[in-house]
């Protein structure tokens, strides 16, 4: 058989990659450019409100230069979790900015659309099952979610591109379904396709020079070839191995859509200085096909406040004066009936990251007091933070002593965050129930709207 060529330009669309490396890539002829959008690292809130993280002016360029790139070689350019979240507002932004590129470059393209977003009236908690760890899974909990999106495995990839697009922008997906795709439809060993496009999901991260950006995957009927493309980067058997635990429970094992990955009979030959070859990799279908599922919903409203301790006693007995600040002024909040309220501290400098996970321990020349006040409206939010003002201004440590004085960093010192969400649905569900997929037959037309737009 033909070896596969997939070209990642990175880890996602946003990043920036180096454009010498992009362009050795380009040179090699790769038969698809493939890319990840998206990212759940910074928390709920892209996918409560359908939004993406990165910035629209970087996401813009580097689009631009993918679809120049795609233009020139004729190949196929495609997108997963479009948008940070995936979510059907998320994939139309990034379609208004193809469209836009499109006409500014005089590209008539064949665009597909794969939409991952699931309505919560069609999903009965009766085909549900949490994942570790635990969540509970309710009818409510479903109803309650903002956007309810389900991650796309290489099937649906595979359609899209069937569709002869020249790109193809989808929803949610697993960041190694749209590497994973083509070579598993060209007959690529599957096991070697599903853990090369994991070693390939974060671009150059498994390479000496993770901040290159672009990487080149070839796939075959044996194994696969990993080839950072930055001149200075180089891939060796630790740096491809290692990336197995990267995001991931088990060193050995990654779950799919569809089935798992298993790399303990794995083997990688060092190839020459740059170049790293994997074989001995295995896949193992599940039974019953399923895909995960992730919702958010929203949990309230955040106000936060900050104020700058460096007074050495304080910051020896800091834990002491936030248990003062807690105790005077929790009885001077006041709620509505069905209001409700929660106030955290974060010791910026002593624990903020870990809490009583932390295990180290030191003085700080100062430490930073965030005061996180969520509520049931943004109202009663912002209330609780100004009653709080003074006293994290001027709260004494013990109460027969001159009030101290700390500093705010800005002004006003209380700020607003809107609404709070939370991920309250991780679940796998059985995507003959979800999708109708046919397993035998692997049907998957119904998950791709608009799939032939034509520019």
């Amino acid at each position: 058989m033909v070896p596969v060529r997939v070209l990642i330009p990175s880890g996602a669309l946003g990043l920036g990659f180096d454009a010498d490396a992009f362009e050795a890539g380009l040179a090699r002829n790769p038969d698809i450019i493939a890319i990840d959008g998206g990212s759940t690292d910074s928390g709920p809130y892209y996918l409560g409100t359908g939004s993406a993280k990165y910035s629209h002016n970087s996401i813009k360029r580097e689009w631009q230069i993918l679809m120049e790139a795609r233009e020139r070689l004729g190949v196929p350019l495609l997108i997963g979790t479009a948008g940070t979240c995936g979510s059907k507002t998320a994939v139309d932004q990034l379609v208004d900015i193809t469209q836009q590129i499109a006409s500014q470059l005089g590209h008539k393209l064949k665009l597909a659309i794969l939409y991952s977003d699931q309505n919560p009236s069609d999903l009965s908690v009766d085909q549900l099952t949490a994942l570790e760890p635990q969540i509970e899974v309710s009818q409510e909990i479903v109803n309650d979610c903002t956007n309810i999106v389900a991650l796309a495995g290489a099937e649906q990839i595979q359609s899209a591109l069937d569709t002869g697009a020249d790109i193809v922008i989808a929803g949610r997906a697993t960041d190694t379904a749209v590497i994973s795709a083509l070579p598993l439809a060209r007959g690529c060993d599957p096991g070697a396709s599903w853990h090369g496009a994991k070693i390939g999901e974060c671009g150059a991260l498994a390479t000496t020079n993770p901040t290159s950006g672009t990487i080149l995957i070839e796939f075959d009927k044996d194994g696969f070839v990993v080839e950072p493309m930055a001149a200075d980067a180089r891939a060796t058997p630790r740096t491809v191995s290692a990336h197995m635990l990267y995001e991931n429970s088990d060193p050995f094992v990654l779950y799919e859509p569809g089935g798992h990955l298993d790399v303990r009979e794995a083997n990688y030959e060092q190839l020459d200085a740059r170049r790293v070859r994997v074989t001995g990799s295995k896949w193992v279908p599940n039974p019953v096909y399923t895909v995960k599922l992730e919702g958010a919903r929203q949990a309230g409203f955040q106000t936060t406040s900050m104020v700058m301790v460096r007074d050495e006693r304080y910051v020896r007995n800091i834990e002491d004066w936030l248990k003062g600040l807690r105790a005077y002024c929790e009885p001077l909040i006041t709620t509505a009936p069905g209001q409700t309220y929660d106030l955290e501290f974060r010791l910026i400098g002593q624990n903020a990251t870990l809490g009583e996970l932390e295990n180290k321990s030191g003085l700080p020349v100062e430490i930073g007091v965030l005061c996180i006040v969520t509520a049931t409206t943004q109202e009663l939010a912002t209330e609780i933070a100004k009653l709080l003002n003074p006293q994290l201004l001027h709260m004494p440590l013990t109460a027969d002593e001159p009030l101290p004085t700390f500093a705010f960093p800005y002004s006003p010192a209380e700020t607003e965050r809107g609404p709070l969400y939370e991920f309250c649905l991780k679940t796998p569900i059985s995507s003959s129930i979800l999708m109708r997929i046919s397993i035998s037959k692997v049907s998957v037309l119904n998950f791709i709207r608009n799939a032939s737009m034509i520019f």
